[in-house]
């Protein structure tokens, strides 16, 4: 029996969402454009649209089964549910907020463990409307989880904020990802967000599944890649920092993969992160290359090379235990270079390109 069983019919005037799907997944990743259905699958859940019907489930919890007539109240579901808009109570300070979701089941213990895995000890007396958008998303984020919830449904979560804020918001979520071990469901329409945080996507179009497999295998499929190319593809690698001097930071992909030299930067936890890998600033080489001021040059194999409009997308492995690399050439590089599956090849980034 799987993790998930998202078997959905809603009728919203005259669109239609119909899903049929099933996940293993533990964080499962919602993407789609605007219109898509994506909301309104994550309402359907959370008991705010009574006109679902279908078989909704995540492991032995049935919210609900229309064949059997179970369809419980939003309140009898145990979902943690942090909406795009956070709708966080402006007049309570940020304790009384967490402090709200916990309800009568006052565990403080758990309270203790909220505030200390999103860093909320310094906001916790701070009036709502006195923090930032991130401290606010920390706080929706933290009100949820005090909840006790079986399940945590994010909608958007870091939508609202700007680069540099989803950027510091980003480790927080993968914080919570591995320290309350809870199955997690994700809508979100950026591809680094989902690559970061999600053991599989579900790609949604007109109210019906265009593609589900892992982050990589959705982004990189027909349809969907030109779909992203607006925010350009970043290869999502976990890693951790080997070497920091005045002048660089070397670390190493996954547990036992490559080094790769990146330029200075501050990293506050060494021992877990993720770099970014823009596609477009990745060159390849059939041989090892002497002589070139880019720092990284990583030996990997061609997986497939794939036509994505005027592109061709490459994808390569650099280990088994990492995600595929994924590369973009023009069609002229791959027949100047005789690309096939299964060739040997050279990753060669600058310093600079990689976050």
């Amino acid at each position: 029996m799987s993790l998930w069983e998202l078997r959905l019919d809603l009728q919203l005037g005259r669109f239609r969402l119909a899903l049929d799907c099933r996940s293993d997944a533990r964080v499962l990743g919602l993407f789609g454009p605007s219109g898509s259905g994506k909301t309104s699958c994550l309402e359907s859940i959370a008991g705010l649209r009574n006109e679902a019907r279908g078989r909704l489930r995540c492991g032995r919890h049935t919210w609900l089964d229309t064949h059997e007539g179970i369809n419980l109240k939003a309140e009898q579901r145990q979902i943690g549910y942090v909406p795009q808009e956070h709708l966080l109570f402006p007049h309570l300070n940020g304790r009384q907020n967490l402090e709200f979701g916990m309800g009568r089941d006052r565990r403080d213990g758990l309270l203790r463990d909220v505030i200390e895995v999103l860093e909320l000890g310094d906001l916790l007396e701070h009036d709502i409307d006195h923090l930032s958008g991130g401290q606010r998303q920390r706080i929706a984020l933290g009100r949820a989880l005090c909840s006790g919830p079986r399940i945590l449904m994010l909608d958007e979560p870091l939508a609202s904020l700007d680069a540099g804020l989803r950027r510091r918001i980003l480790p927080f979520l993968l914080r919570v990802r591995e320290h309350f071990e809870i199955p997690i469901l994700m809508v979100s329409h950026s591809a680094f967000e989902l690559q970061a945080l999600c053991e599989e996507v579900i790609a949604l179009d007109a109210g019906r599944v265009m593609h589900q497999a892992p982050p990589v295998e959705v982004f990189t499929h027909s349809g969907l890649y030109e779909a992203i190319a607006g925010e350009g593809f970043i290869n999502v690698l976990p890693a951790a920092v080997t070497e920091q001097s005045p002048h660089r930071t070397r670390v190493r992909l996954g547990e036992s993969g490559p080094e790769l030299s990146l330029c200075r930067q501050e990293i506050s936890d060494p021992t877990s992160l993720l770099v970014g890998l823009p596609a477009s600033d990745i060159l390849v080489a059939t041989h090892p290359v002497d002589g070139l001021s880019a720092r990284n040059h990583l030996p990997a194999r061609v997986v497939t090379l794939e036509p994505r409009g005027t592109r061709v997308v490459l994808t390569a492995v650099l280990g088994s235990a990492l995600p595929p690399v994924v590369v973009e050439l023009t069609p002229d590089a791959v027949e100047d270079l005789d690309l096939k599956p299964g060739d040997g090849i050279h990753l060669i980034l600058k310093s600079s390109s990689i976050s």
